[in-house]
């Protein structure tokens, strides 16, 4: 479906980022924006499905074996 455009350093730091934001939402009752914190989804997913629609745009990667043929 995707092909793969983000290496594992990428996944990991997406991943706290979005954990982090949603745990914020449950943290910070009293912000007036705390809704905006629920975007930490999209670094969540992100990083489960390994592939940025944004990189994608851009030609960007961050994955050491994109683009290299996976059947040697």
């Amino acid at each position: 479906m995707f092909d793969t455009n983000m290496g594992n350093l990428d996944r990991i730091l997406r991943a706290l980022v979005g954990i982090a934001l949603i745990v914020g939402f449950f943290l910070l009752p009293d912000l007036s924006w705390r809704w905006a914190l629920w975007l930490g989804i999209v670094p969540l997913v992100t990083s489960v499905i390994g592939w940025c629609p944004a990189y994608t745009l851009f030609g960007w990667s961050t994955c050491p074996h994109a683009g290299k043929s996976r059947h040697g």
